[in-house]
């Protein structure tokens, strides 16, 4: 699949190279070093990162879907069994940072593979 900023020969598309946290013109460097942060360039091809800019987008994205989810969750918790604040706070709380931080990184990628498919670049004002 060719994409506007000419993605070689990779097999896998750019979004699912996003949401598996690979390089969008390869498919096979890591998009991230560390958690959530972007190196330079992909390891594996060279291209640079430096388009990448994601923004507040993955944290909304994050904070509507881990928010319907969580509270779905909290509700049901307290509906079904009724538990003590304290309970709640032990077994809701974990459950809500390990889905935000796992969804954080997914829409992370998945929005920095969209760009790049896109050719999405900061917004310039032509003279």
């Amino acid at each position: 699949m060719e994409t506007s900023r000419g993605a070689g020969s990779s097999t896998t598309s750019p979004a699912l190279a996003g949401l598996l946290g690979r390089c969008p013109a390869c498919g096979r460097g890591r998009l991230f070093k560390g958690f959530i942060a972007l190196p330079p360039a992909c390891e594996a091809c060279g291209l640079d990162y430096g388009f990448a800019d994601s923004g507040d987008g993955p944290a909304v994205f994050v904070m509507l879907i881990a928010g319907f989810l969580a509270l779905g969750f909290v509700l049901w918790f307290e509906f079904t069994y009724e538990p003590p604040f304290w309970v709640h706070l032990v077994v809701s709380l974990p459950v809500v940072l390990i889905v935000c931080l796992a969804l954080l990184r997914v829409f992370k990628g998945a929005l920095i593979a969209l760009q790049y498919k896109h050719g999405a670049a900061e917004g310039r004002l032509d003279r």
